[in-house]
């Protein structure tokens, strides 16, 4: 069974000086989220961008990953905290998403560092958002294993 998501964007003025808005659709989640293009490049000043968003979607979505394969193992986490950041820079060719560095700290009894470091990674390699962005961007995650 597929699922579907909507989101709706509007846009008003040009690049620089001009402001817009995100929407969830599908889940009313959040409504008229403020972005524009300073807010990308250079300080948030309280509005989001697309960047933080994929940010979010990668963080969420690994964490989903890495419980389920933990669970699979027999090693279901006490908890996972995960942060993501998504480097948006101007290359060559202009301006891009580069990397998604993820970084996890988990509580996981009996699991050894080594283990949750590997499963850390094939979660990474397995999430359907890391997926998306693979062969475009530079993904990364760094485990941690607390006590």
């Amino acid at each position: 069974m597929s699922a579907i998501r909507r989101a709706e964007a509007t846009w008003s003025g040009n690049l620089a000086n001009g402001s817009g808005a995100v929407s969830a659709i599908s889940s009313a989640a959040f409504s008229s989220l403020p972005v524009s293009w300073s807010a990308r490049t250079e300080s948030s000043n309280g509005l989001t961008s697309p960047e933080e968003l994929v940010a979010a979607a990668h963080a969420a979505c690994f964490s989903m990953a890495l419980s389920g394969a933990l669970g699979r193992a027999g090693m279901p986490p006490e908890r996972l905290d995960v942060s993501c950041e998504v480097t948006f820079d101007k290359v060559e060719a202009g301006w891009r998403v580069v990397s998604s560095a993820l970084t996890v700290r988990g509580r996981v009894p009996g699991m050894s560092a080594e283990d949750f470091a590997r499963e850390a990674e094939a979660a990474k390699d397995g999430c359907p958002i890391s997926n998306a962005l693979k062969g475009n961007v530079a993904l990364s995650v760094e485990a941690v294993l607390e006590e």
